[in-house]
């Protein structure tokens, strides 16, 4: 009755749930390198369909205006369908897949304690410890999907250069990532960008580090900050 009276809520629920099935597939490859593949790809569709799903929640009236493309371009949901979308035709990238898999286990994962609620207050209690060990390390695997966004960055470009890439998907992603970096609900993008820039400035900043290396640092991280968008 819980799942029937909560029919968008159940259908993302299990379309997470088939995004981590199929995401572990292709990170632990168990039925080979090709199929691998093929999962990787299946996982990002279903990622673009919970994202779609999840945007309609949020914008259920859909209008072919300037102004709603801007609203739905504040939503997260609307930054993993356009993830999805630049990753699913390209060559596949262990790293990419990780923030996919990672945000559906979160949120499969909070669904599914809801289900065992409504089923009952003691029901499938191994289960349900598991799940209490994941959302308190929710804040830790947040940091980390960040971090993988902001590192696929220059693997993007790396991939133009190796001939696996497009010469779209770096400027493509590039907006992706000013995109998350801007996100409302998400900040840890932002965070980490600032911790990243402390750490590399406390590094440099030492006297045994070569001055050549200190003042490409700065130099990139002046240029980095530049191309940062501006947040309200």
């Amino acid at each position: 009755q819980f799942l029937m009276a909560n029919k968008l809520d159940t259908a993302m629920w299990i379309s997470r749930l088939f995004t981590v099935y199929c995401s572990a597939l292709f990170v632990l490859p168990l039925l080979g390198l090709h199929e691998a593949a093929s999962f990787y790809q299946r996982a990002l569709l279903a990622n673009a369909l919970t994202s779609a799903l999840r945007l309609h929640q949020r914008l259920p009236h859909f209008q072919l205006s300037r102004a709603f493309l801007a609203q739905a371009l504040l939503e997260d949901s609307c930054h993993y369908l356009l993830y999805s979308l630049i990753f699913v035709n390209s060559y596949p990238v262990t790293m990419s897949i990780f923030p996919v898999l990672l945000f559906s286990l979160l949120h499969a994962a909070t669904y599914t304690m809801k289900v065992l609620d409504a089923r009952s207050s003691n029901s499938l209690p191994f289960l349900r410890n598991l799940l209490e060990k994941l959302n308190a390390n929710q804040q830790n695997i947040l940091k980390f999907i960040a971090c993988n966004e902001i590192f696929l960055m220059p693997a993007t470009v790396f991939m133009l250069f190796s001939g696996q890439g497009s010469l779209l998907q770096p400027f493509i992603y590039y907006r992706f990532l000013t995109l998350r970096y801007s996100s409302r609900r998400n900040p840890y993008c932002r965070t980490l960008f600032t911790e990243l820039r402390i750490v590399v400035e406390h590094l440099i900043m030492k006297p045994s580090c070569p001055v050549f290396v200190r003042r490409l640092c700065l130099s990139s991280i002046s240029f980095i900050s530049r191309l940062a968008p501006t947040v309200a």
